[in-house]
């Protein structure tokens, strides 16, 4: 299989959100596929009719979309194959690799309870198993894949290693139900194939599903894919991630103004590693990304590492692609479009406000002097700043700014001068100064503002505290 183009695929069941392992998941195969040349594929696995939602659908798929996890072709239903699916038991009935069964529920169940209180295998060994077909009887059956009984199923898997299963283990798992429809365990192996994966890149709960899943592979005499089972996400505390842990959806990520490109990294990072490096590009990520770098151990979600990469992200952006996902932010949390004059001001202060931002809501923060309207309503701190002296020495200032060159050096020196003409420290004057400017005291140095604000807004907003 070496030389067979690399197609990976997501698999995910629509009954809510897209979790975080699920992304995670979907990412180390998208990484993987990319970094190759291959194609990453998207299957719905949708056979649970009760719980799967159209809704449930799409929110998957826009959590892929945010991101930015793009597949090839277009997402394959699962249950829209089922005569398919059906039709493969029919091909194993046929070869004598499965049988029908027509043992009842009721009689399985007395098997087992047998076996409990004899303290022998609960494993349900059918008698029909090796019954004549001229025995058969004209009731309901399910169809069962004939496992074998002795030796081993080695799963050559790429982060587990090799992991033995004894045969004598593996029950005849059913492939149809009575009713005639397909079961996950052989629609999964079905679609696989037919799909052309040559890597199953899934959780590690599914590892005791791989052995099962090659009865079916041995069976049609078809290649089986490369095995990589990569461990769970847990919680900061090592137990598996629920809901007390915080955000388990991605779209909760977004909405709480994480950018796409710092989850990509987190993501990577959870499970993965390439040497000590912790930030990086996609392409990077695409360039390293391999089945080798994924650890045992289950990865532990962590806030401040995604704080600290998300500032690393945001200062490295580019400003026009960030406003742009951050008019993405604004409309998923219901905020109205922001007009063009604002727009244009927002990516003129974007080196400015991006710097260090742990999201986009910080980003915004940082952001509130060019997004607010004249006047600005000073907060407590700032009104305190502006008292009548600092009021007075501002007004002196102004005359001064009329004429100076709009560089920071020439301002800083303007107001520096201004300051020590009064005995002053330069903080003394640039405090009631960023009062004005921004109507706060949690806000960028005056000097930027002052830059990105311009002469005529700047003298505009002393004038408003000063008149």
């Amino acid at each position: 299989m070496s030389d067979t183009p690399v197609v990976t695929r997501f698999a995910p069941s629509p009954t809510g959100f897209l979790h975080i392992g699920g992304a995670r998941t979907a990412l180390f195969n998208w990484l993987y596929a990319r970094g190759r040349g291959g194609k990453f594929l998207l299957r719905i696995e949708d056979t649970d009719r009760e719980r799967s939602t159209p809704e449930a659908t799409d929110a998957i798929l826009k959590g892929l979309a945010w991101l930015g996890l793009d597949w090839d072709g277009e997402p394959v239903s699962q249950a829209a194959r089922a005569d398919r699916h059906a039709q493969v038991a029919h091909q194993m009935l046929s070869a004598g690799t499965a049988y029908k069964c027509f043992a009842t529920a009721e009689e399985i169940d007395a098997f087992r309870a047998a076996a409990r209180a004899e303290g022998r295998s609960t494993l349900f060994r059918s008698p029909w198993r090796d019954a004549d077909p001229a025995s058969h009887p004209d009731a309901p059956h399910v169809v069962r894949v004939k496992a074998p009984l002795d030796g081993e199923t080695v799963i050559r898997d790429q982060v587990q290693g090799d992991v033995r299963i004894r045969n004598d283990q593996l029950d005849d798992m059913v492939l149809l139900r009575s009713d005639g429809t397909p079961t996950y365990m052989l629609a999964v192996v079905v679609d696989d194939h037919d799909m052309g994966i040559t890597h199953v890149i899934r959780g590690d709960d599914h590892l005791n599903n791989a052995a099962r899943q090659m009865l079916v592979y041995t069976a049609m005499g078809w290649d089986v894919p490369v095995w990589a089972h990569i461990p769970l996400i847990h919680g900061p505390d090592g137990k598996k991630l629920s809901k007390r842990h915080g955000a388990l959806g991605v779209e909760e990520y977004q909405l709480m103004g994480y950018p796409a490109a710092a989850m990509r990294n987190y993501l990577a990072r959870l499970g993965w590693s390439h040497g000590d490096d912790e930030f990086f590009t996609d392409s990077q990520a695409q360039d390293w990304f391999g089945l080798t770098g994924i650890g045992k151990s289950p990865a532990r979600l962590d806030f401040k590492k995604l704080d600290h990469l998300t500032s690393q992200h945001m200062s490295a952006a580019d400003d026009a692609a960030l406003l742009h996902e951050l008019q993405a932010y604004r409309a998923a949390k219901g905020a109205d479009p922001m007009p063009d004059a604002r727009r244009a001001a927002l990516l003129q202060a974007m080196p400015l406000v991006k710097e260090k931002a742990k999201g986009f809501e910080q980003l915004l923060d940082k952001a509130t002097f060019i997004l607010s309207d004249r006047p600005l309503v000073p907060d407590e701190k700032a009104a305190k700043a502006l008292d009548d002296v600092s009021r007075g020495i501002l007004k002196e200032l102004t005359p001064r700014l009329q004429t100076a060159t709009w560089t920071r050096t020439d301002l800083e020196e303007c107001v520096a001068a201004l300051a020590q003409e009064h005995g002053l420290g330069l903080g003394k004057l640039a405090q009631p100064l960023r009062a004005a400017l921004a109507g706060r005291m949690a806000s960028p140095s005056v000097f930027d503002m002052m830059l990105v604000l311009g002469r005529e807004e700047t003298l505009a907003r002393v004038s408003d505290v000063t008149d």
